[in-house]
C-alpha cells in the first residue's frame, strides 16, 4: 500500500474510534471486540492489508506490544490511590502471584502431559498465558482515588502486577529449553531474574516516580517554574523508569507500574497563611497555569493533566494491539487442541487459581464468580509470546505457542467483552442495593 492509502485507512479507523463511542456503550460490546474484527478483516485471511506475521516480524511487534504494555500500565498506576498500607492490596497481591503461579503450573502441567510438550516449552506456555491484562479490562477498571470498588481496584492492580510478576516465569521457560542461562542450580534464576527483577523494578519506579512528582511540584509552587508539558513529564517518567528498570536487569513493566502509582502519591504541601481557590464561576474555571502553581492545587493539576493525556494514548495503544491480534489470526493454525484448551483456561483454570489465592478474603458468592471470570487474557500475552519468538522458540513447538496464544487472546477479547457490561451493571446494581460489599476486616485502618 502506498502513503497516501495507509492514510485513508487510519485516518478512517481513527474517526470509527469517535463515531463509534456512543454506540458501543448501548451494546454489550467492547470496543476490543470491534477492532478484533476489523483487524481480521484487514489482514490476509480477507483485504490482506495488514499481514503482521509473528515469525517473520517479532522483532517490530515486540517493541509495538511493549510499548502498548507500558502506556497502560502507567495508567493503572495512576489510577491506584488506594493507601499502600491498606488491607485491601492484599487480595490484588495474591492474584498477582499466588494466583498466577499457580496459572503457570496448571497450564505447564497440561502442556507435558496433554499436549506432549517439553518441559521448558510448557513452562513457557504457562508464562505466557498466565498474566492478566490491563489494556483490555476497560469495562472493569477501578474508579480513580483512595476509595475504589473492591472489585475494580483488584482486578486493575492485578492486571497492572502481574504483567511484570510472569517475567520470571518467561526466563524460566527459556531456559530450559536452552535459551537463557539460569545459573547453576537455578541461582541466576532465584538471584535475578526472581528476586532482584520483582523487587529491583518496583523500588526503581517508586524513587523515580516520587522524585519526579515532588521536583516538578516544588519547582512550581516555589519558584513557577516547570509550568505545563504534563505530558512529556509522562512519557519521560515512563521512559526513564523503564530503561533504568532494564539496564540494572530489573523488571521494566514493574517499574513504570510503580512509577505511576508513586506520581499519584505525590500531594500538595500548601504555604502557610495561604488558602485554596474558591470553586470557579462560569465554564473557563480558573486557567491552569494558575492552578499549577498554586499551593493547594499543584499536585492535582499535574495528575489529572498526565492522567488524561495517557488515557487517550491507552486507548490508540489499545486500537493497533488488537488490530494485529485480529490480522495475526491468519498466522495461527487451527490445532485440534484449541476446542479444549481454551474453554479449559478461561473456564475451569483461572476459576480455580483464583479459589486457591482468595481463600480466607471473605469475598461474597458474587465477587468470587466475578474475579474468578475476569481473567482476561492480552496483551500481556502477547508480549511474552513475542519475546519468546525472537530469543529463539522455533518449529513445531513455536507454532502451538503462537495458536494457543492468539485464540485464547481472542477467546478472552470475545467472551469478556460481551459479558463485562452485564455482569458490572448487575454487580453495582448489587452493590447499590447493599453498599457494605466489602468485608469488615477490608475497612480502610
Amino acid at each position: 500500500m502506498s502513503f497516501a492509502e495507509w492514510s485513508m485507512v487510519i485516518g478512517m479507523l481513527l474517526v470509527t474510534m469517535v463515531l463509534a463511542g456512543t454506540l458501543l456503550g448501548r451494546l454489550p460490546l467492547s470496543s476490543a471486540m470491534v477492532y478484533l474484527a476489523l483487524g481480521w478483516m484487514l489482514g490476509p485471511d480477507a483485504a490482506n492489508v495488514l499481514r503482521p506475521d509473528p515469525v517473520a516480524q517479532a522483532a517490530l511487534l515486540e517493541r509495538l506490544a511493549e510499548v502498548a504494555l507500558l502506556i497502560s500500565l502507567f495508567a493503572v498506576g495512576l489510577r491506584l490511590g488506594v493507601p499502600l498500607r491498606d488491607k485491601r492490596w492484599r487480595l490484588p497481591l495474591r492474584l498477582a502471584f499466588l494466583s498466577m503461579g499457580m496459572m503457570v503450573a496448571m497450564i505447564s502441567a497440561i502442556g507435558v502431559w496433554w499436549l506432549q510438550l517439553p518441559l521448558g516449552m510448557a513452562v513457557l506456555l504457562g508464562a505466557i498465558l498466565a498474566p492478566t491484562d490491563p489494556v483490555l479490562a476497560s469495562d472493569v477498571k477501578s474508579e480513580a482515588g483512595a476509595d475504589p470498588d473492591r472489585l475494580g481496584f483488584s482486578l486493575a492492580a492485578e492486571g497492572g502486577l502481574n504483567d511484570g510478576a510472569a517475567f520470571p516465569f518467561v526466563m524460566l521457560g527459556l531456559g530450559l529449553l536452552g535459551l537463557h542461562d539460569l545459573g547453576t542450580g537455578l541461582a541466576g534464576w532465584w538471584s535475578i531474574d526472581l528476586l532482584w527483577a520483582t523487587l529491583g523494578g518496583v523500588a526503581i519506579g517508586a524513587a523515580l516516580g516520587t522524585a519526579s512528582g515532588r521536583l516538578v511540584v516544588y519547582l512550581r509552587i516555589r519558584h513557577g517554574e516547570a509550568v505545563g508539558l504534563d505530558e512529556f513529564l509522562g512519557l519521560g517518567l515512563v521512559a526513564m523508569a523503564y530503561g533504568l528498570a532494564q539496564v540494572s536487569l530489573a523488571s521494566g513493566f514493574l517499574a513504570v507500574f510503580a512509577a505511576g502509582m508513586a506520581l499519584q502519591r505525590v500531594r500538595e504541601h500548601p504555604r502557610p497563611h495561604t488558602r485554596p481557590l474558591p470553586a470557579a464561576v462560569g465554564s473557563a474555571g480558573h486557567p491552569y497555569d494558575k492552578l499549577a502553581t498554586h499551593s493547594h492545587h499543584a499536585s492535582l493539576t499535574m495528575r489529572d493533566s498526565v492522567r488524561g493525556f495517557n488515557a487517550q494514548l491507552e486507548r490508540l495503544a489499545e486500537l493497533t494491539l488488537v488490530l494485529a491480534v485480529g490480522a495475526m489470526l491468519a498466522y495461527a493454525k487451527p490445532l485440534p487442541a484449541l476446542w479444549w484448551f481454551v474453554p479449559l483456561t478461561l473456564l475451569v483454570l483461572r476459576p480455580l487459581s483464583v479459589l486457591v489465592a482468595t481463600t480466607g478474603e471473605r469475598l461474597n458468592l458474587l465477587q468470587q464468580a466475578m474475579v474468578g471470570w475476569f481473567g482476561i487474557r492480552g496483551i500481556g500475552s502477547v508480549f511474552y509470546l513475542l519475546f519468546a519468538l525472537r530469543h529463539g522458540v522455533a518449529g513445531p513447538g513455536a507454532e502451538t505457542l503462537i495458536s494457543l496464544t492468539l485464540w485464547t487472546v481472542a477467546a478472552s477479547i470475545v467472551a469478556h467483552g460481551v459479558s463485562a457490561q452485564p455482569l458490572m451493571q448487575r454487580y453495582l446494581a448489587r452493590r447499590r442495593r447493599r453498599p457494605a460489599m466489602a468485608a469488615p476486616d477490608e475497612a480502610k485502618p
